[in-house]
């Protein structure tokens, strides 16, 4: 696993090793990123990236995360709390360091209260496939303030999400097993 594009570019990220099956890591493959980011970039959604502040929730590795501060994120809050997971993002924050411009809150993405830093703009929702805890992660984020007017929201999952309150669908893609599905939040 590796960094595709920007200023970190080719920075081979921490290894998950033989993995942890408890811990339900499963990285975004380089191919579904980089697919991924040429989309955010090739303006089919406004300029996402640039100067965004980014939510990534079920941070896992940060991989997400990384790749957008690579290419012209401002800032990203990281919410994981799986121990694995967390010990192979922060390496990865170490590798880019790139700490300043991260934060890593230790939390259920799906019990987030309320916001005490600015709302994101981009927001990369990346749940454990199956659990449902998608549409609790991005309603927590929702009700907390988390996520700005208008954000694009980039979910995740083995299936196209459905429409969530609040949010309206603007496409889905479909790269093997992995759904890519994009959401704007409407304006409140």
């Amino acid at each position: 696993m590796r960094i595709i594009g920007g200023r970190f570019k080719g920075l081979g990220l921490a290894s998950l090793g033989k993995g942890d099956a408890a811990a339900h890591l499963r990285p975004t493959t380089d191919r579904v990123r980089e697919s991924l980011f040429s989309m955010l970039e090739g303006g089919r959604f406004g300029a996402p990236i640039e100067d965004a502040i980014v939510l990534d929730l079920f941070a896992g590795t940060g991989a997400l995360g990384l790749e957008a501060l690579s290419r012209g994120a401002a800032h990203v809050t990281f919410v994981e709390n799986g121990r694995a997971a967390l010990s192979l993002l922060t390496a990865n924050i170490a590798k880019t360091r790139c700490k300043d411009e991260t934060r890593v809150l230790r939390q259920d993405a799906t019990r987030l209260g309320q916001c005490t830093a600015q709302a994101a703009s981009l927001v990369f929702l990346d749940p454990p496939y199956g659990s449902g805890k998608g549409a609790r992660a991005i309603e927590a984020a929702l009700a907390g303030g988390w996520v700005e007017s208008e954000a694009l929201i980039v979910w995740e999952d083995d299936h196209e999400a459905e429409t969530q309150a609040g949010l309206d669908k603007l496409d889905a893609r479909r790269f093997g097993q992995t759904w890519l599905t994009f959401f704007s939040v409407r304006d409140s």
